[in-house]
């Protein structure tokens, strides 16, 4: 019986291969040449990469015995996920390979600052003995507040610890008692920023977060504050760090990540106060060979059928044809119904009604916890390790099925419990041939609204010229408006609107519209494919 084929497009780590063992036969080809790549492919059972190597709809329709595209690193930028799904293929990643080394990247960034070790070096190698001018802090005693408190914001809490330092933490998705666990108070964005001597940043970059540290923020800010972005580019404005470090509102600040990269013609390349590195997150052995022996035991694993732990995607043979068009459904009422949360979950009920609660739905629970953590944590989340997500951060999941449906004939309810005892729902289906996704319920309110990538959702007390307001409000803005829906349960009483619109909308706008219309709430949710 002849081997199994794996192509392997990149230069990997020694121990790769290794840890594939004798049981295939190993190719090797120039992922980055295309002439090269896609001949190689036709043969290829499995293909591992990095990032050179892109494995588009082209390149994956071209490896007809293609059953896994492994990276090995954390990022899937250059793999098509949703092709590879549709054409049967799982996608992995190694998404924990980088944890420590990018915790430790922090934790070397804040030294640093601290001791000045990247400028006294320099002044030494140009001569110079400068002892008094370096003279630096220490971190004895100091408030480190901690954004985002995930996989790597806790090892970097951990190690911190160390130092005998006062840690405090921002992350709405977190629980008092999983932050009391790793000895870290739980406070707002603004206290934070007031309190603190140092801030690192770890939490992931989405329409809401992009810019969340910015010109305000500093403003509430100690002077001797340094703070450290390891994490994703534009979590802190660029624009408002150069103001806050040229006015020495700030005392210093330390980056590996960028708005764009590398950051060719940046302010910041211009100060002194500043440690900048170009992107070392994952750049150490240790985190390579990691990534590579992570990839090659998924490899094993999916080609001998088992369950791989670090799959991105679901192979579209394992499950029933009627229950796949749920699963980017309920991945994306996930999403919908994280961003309409104002607190930390507490549990999560994913009920499945229609004749395809006759067949097995857990997939549909899967994706549903991928969506809600999507975007609340800086690990890569995967239909595979998502329920460990939730059980990390003590959320409760509960799946219920039922084979009647009374509205439409399938529909996907997602239910959360928040940490201050209120709840959030949202629902959906998919109808017609053409399988089109829509929300049909959020918080109670009936609504029949397409799933679309720009969200806006609003409740106010019901009133006439309140459409008015905000349509006027988004077209000053040059926001155009797809779709709205308002629903109300009585005359008089809370209006909600879910209106579709063509780009994101900034969240000074939306604090305009929320104080004209003296909305309850208001959200803007970004919904991405995976």
């Amino acid at each position: 019986m002849p081997k199994p084929i794996v192509l392997i497009a990149e230069e990997l780590s020694p121990a790769t291969v290794d840890a594939l063992g004798d049981e295939f036969e190993i190719r090797s080809v120039n992922g980055a040449d295309r002439e090269k790549l896609l001949p190689a492919l036709a043969e290829a059972n499995a293909v591992l990469i990095r990032s050179a190597t892109k494995m588009d709809k082209e390149a994956i329709y071209a490896a007809p015995n293609l059953k896994v595209i492994a990276r090995a690193g954390v990022g899937l930028d250059n793999v098509d996920t949703p092709a590879a799904t549709e054409h049967g293929v799982m996608v992995v990643n190694a998404p924990t390979s980088n944890v420590v080394s990018a915790a430790e990247l922090a934790v070397a960034h804040i030294l640093s600052l601290s001791r000045n070790i990247a400028d006294a070096h320099h002044s030494m190698k140009q001569g110079e003995w400068k002892r008094s001018k370096y003279t630096g802090v220490e971190l004895y005693e100091k408030t480190i507040g901690i954004v985002g408190l995930g996989r790597i914001g806790t090892l970097v809490a951990n190690r911190l610890a160390g130092f005998d330092v006062k840690l405090i933490g921002f992350d709405p998705y977190v629980t008092q008692t999983r932050a009391e666990q790793i000895g870290v108070e739980l406070v707002e964005l603004d206290e934070l920023m007031k309190r603190s001597d140092y801030i690192t940043i770890h939490i992931p970059k989405t329409a809401e977060t992009t810019g969340m540290i910015s010109d305000e923020q500093f403003a509430m800010a100690k002077s001797n504050l340094m703070i450290v972005n390891c994490s994703r580019g534009g979590i802190i404005d660029e624009d408002a760090l150069y103001t806050a470090l040229k006015n020495n509102t700030i005392a210093g600040a330390g980056l590996d990540v960028y708005n764009s990269e590398p950051p060719e013609g940046s302010k910041l390349l211009e100060l002194d106060n500043i440690l900048l590195t170009p992107h070392l997150g994952a750049s150490t052995g240790e985190a390579q060979e990691k990534a590579g022996i992570s990839v090659a035991r998924s490899v094993r694993l999916a080609l001998a059928g088992d369950l791989v732990p670090d799959a991105v995607n679901v192979a579209g043979g394992l499950i029933d044809a009627s229950v796949k068009p749920g699963i980017p459904l309920a991945e994306k009422l996930g999403q919908l119904l994280a961003g309409i949360a104002h607190a930390s979950m507490t549990a999560v009920e994913v009920e499945i009604r229609g004749d395809i609660a006759e067949h097995d739905v857990t997939v549909l629970k899967l994706a549903a916890l991928k969506g809600i953590f999507q975007n609340l944590v800086t690990d890569q989340v995967s239909y595979v390790n998502a329920p460990l997500i939730a059980e990390a951060r003590g959320v409760d999941v509960k799946l219920t099925t039922d084979t009647q449906s009374e509205e439409y004939r399938n529909v996907t309810i997602l239910r959360a419990t928040l940490g201050d005892g209120s709840t959030v729902s949202v629902a959906g289906t998919v109808t017609g041939p053409k399988l089109h996704q829509k929300i049909v319920k959020i918080n109670g309110y009936d609504v029949e609204v397409p799933m679309d990538e720009n969200l806006v959702v609003m409740v106010y007390d019901d009133r006439p010229g309140i459409v008015a307001v905000y349509g006027s409000a988004f077209a000053d803005a040059d926001v155009n408006i797809a779709a709205m829906q308002i629903a109300r349960k009585s005359e008089g009483g809370k209006a909600l609107s879910v209106v579709t619109v063509d780009s994101p909308i900034s969240a000074s706008i939306l604090d305009k519209i929320q104080a004209k219309i003296k909305a309850d709430y208001i959200r803007s949710i970004t919904i991405q494919e995976s």
